[in-house]
């Protein structure tokens, strides 16, 4: 991107950078990598049509073909449904998605309500607790481990490869990553066929083993996609709502002595601050005008999530967190045929651990200054690398 969108001012607080850029254009070009150029996306209506344009293409082997890439990671990686565009998405998509519809998680819920309240049992009777590492990272790991049927035993592990996926700056970490995950998911997956069960992966493979006839990579990719992705954004989306609510003690007060209002509110907090700040890579297979910018073909576009989530155009008053505000328009999960399809798991598992935590830690504030906390250092996702709290 820019050199606005460098350093520990911006990881703390990107959204003055975001509306300054919208403010010259919503759509302006910015420095890629390799000397190519790219094109940042910050207005919502911009955003959202960029989102949902077939001409921006999400096929990254087509665009790096040829480009003489020095980087190792496995196929399953990098090229997952995410990677990919219709007819082929589509075919993928379609076997995923009843697994993550609102009903389809609706009983999930009595799981993830005792996965958070063993997660709380174990915070000190005194004394700080980092919110991110003893809730909001294990509970949705866990979560997405048993609909996937992830031995316990193996979830450290998974956990592990999965953060060094994010590893930002650090080529060699995340190429070792995503062999080490695939090949666990390869041999999970020959584990399932020998002993089958009754979890998600079962299911992709009786539909590999059926008349749709998922080839083994497809398989491997989708048990990566959906276990990184199934977590990697909730995590985030979870710390960022709490450090919001501790910064904005009135709609604190509501939550907790309201907690029913908690499932509209989710969308407030989530377009306040997005747990993915860019949607993932795209690239213009045509010229394309958006926003009044001319962008040519073959170049990629940068979907700034966080920024359009900001814009006052749809928004009034962006900045101002306000619980009434009906935001379910924000672009936090995406927009378009590549909306995350976890999407309602991930926000069931946002409202259950924050009821939980608000009902049995009514007094719990920030164990540090707000500003000298450490965000971590990617571009993808927007997360705090901690978050001390008291109860």
């Amino acid at each position: 991107m820019t050199d606005t969108t460098q350093g520990p001012r911006f990881l703390q607080d990107p959204y003055p950078a975001y509306a300054a850029m919208r403010s010259i254009s919503p759509v302006r070009p910015v420095p890629g990598s390799g000397g190519r150029p790219s094109y940042l996306v910050t207005g919502y209506a911009e955003a959202r049509e960029a989102l949902g344009d077939d001409r921006l293409s999400k096929n990254t082997a087509a665009f790096f073909a040829g480009k003489g890439s020095q980087r190792r990671l496995h196929p399953a990686v990098a090229h997952t449904m995410l990677a990919s565009d219709p007819p082929h998405h589509t075919r993928l998509r379609k076997l995923v998605t009843k697994a993550f519809t609102t009903g389809a998680v609706a009983p999930l819920r009595p799981f993830i309500a005792r996965v958070t309240d063993e997660l709380l049992d174990q915070w000190p009777a005194d004394g700080p607790f980092d919110f991110v590492a003893g809730l909001a990272v294990p509970l949705p790991v866990i979560v997405i481990c048993e609909l996937l049927g992830v031995p316990q035993a193996d979830r450290p592990d998974v956990q592990r490869w999965s953060a060094q996926l994010f590893a930002a700056g650090e080529p060699d970490v995340i190429d070792a990553a995503s062999h080490s995950m695939a090949d666990y998911m390869t041999g999970l997956l020959a584990d399932k066929r020998r002993d089958p069960g009754s979890s998600l992966l079962d299911r992709l493979i009786a539909a590999r083993d059926g008349d749709d006839r998922l080839s083994e990579e497809e398989l491997v990719s989708l048990a990566v996609l959906l276990l990184v992705a199934g977590h990697e954004t909730t995590t985030n989306a979870l710390g960022n709502a709490l450090l919001a609510l501790l910064q904005h003690p009135a709609a604190l007060d509501r939550l907790r002595t309201n907690p029913g209002d908690l499932p509209a509110a989710l969308d407030e907090l989530l377009r306040f601050d997005s747990a993915v700040s860019t949607a993932t890579f795209r690239f213009t297979t045509e010229a394309v005008e958006l926003g009044g910018t001319d962008i040519p073909a073959g170049v990629p576009v940068l979907v700034a999530l966080g920024a359009a989530n900001r814009d006052p155009e749809r928004f009034p008053e962006p900045d101002r967190l306000d619980l009434d505000r009906n935001a379910a328009a924000h672009l936090a999960f995406g927009h378009g045929i590549h909306r995350c399809v976890g999407a309602p798991l991930a926000k069931a598992e946002a409202e259950i651990a924050l009821r939980a935590l608000l009902t049995r830690f009514p007094g719990i504030r920030l164990a540090a200054p707000a500003d000298q906390l450490e965000w971590r250092h990617i571009r993808l996702v927007r997360g705090l690398a901690s978050l001390p709290v008291l109860a």
